[in-house]
């Protein structure tokens, strides 16, 4: 069994769009929110200010912590190749600092990272979002639950 892992992620709204990461796989497009692996003493905030560097090409603001979800594998869709991953998500609102920003070429993407794309928020449920439930709560614009728990 693998140790459980922190994840820092990045929810970077503007103009009603989500900016996030194409992956292609063997189902099609999938769309991830940039951020990924806390190092050995790093803070997390600086965690997910690195990782947007290295997958998307450009500096955040970090903001605050939305929310807080548990991955474990054995629970989800791809629990054939996840089963043995715990992961800990912790989701900060950022901005880009540079607002007028068009190109996304980051230095260390993720594997099967094919392009970092803006999707409107009424568009979410349409596409194959990875965690959904985040997705739903941007459409909804309720007040924000912090911990999430083992969701999809």
């Amino acid at each position: 069994m693998k140790p459980i892992r922190n994840s820092a992620k990045a929810v970077i709204v503007q103009n009603g769009r989500l900016l996030v990461i194409r992956l292609e796989d063997q189902y099609g497009a999938a769309y991830v929110f940039p951020g990924g692996g806390q190092e050995k003493a790093e803070e997390l905030k600086d965690a997910v200010a690195r990782e947007c560097l290295e997958e998307i090409g450009q500096a955040v603001t970090v903001g605050d912590l939305l929310h807080i979800r548990e991955y474990i594998g054995k629970n989800h869709e791809f629990a054939e190749w996840d089963a043995d991953i715990h992961q800990v998500e912790f989701y900060f609102e950022c901005s880009l600092k540079d607002m007028n920003a068009t190109v996304f070429e980051g230095t260390n993407p993720d594997d099967n990272q094919v392009a970092v794309e803006w999707i409107a928020l009424e568009e979410l449920a349409s596409v194959r979002l990875y965690p959904q439930t985040i997705g739903e709560l941007l459409l909804k614009r309720e007040p924000s639950r912090i911990y999430l728990g083992d969701m999809n």
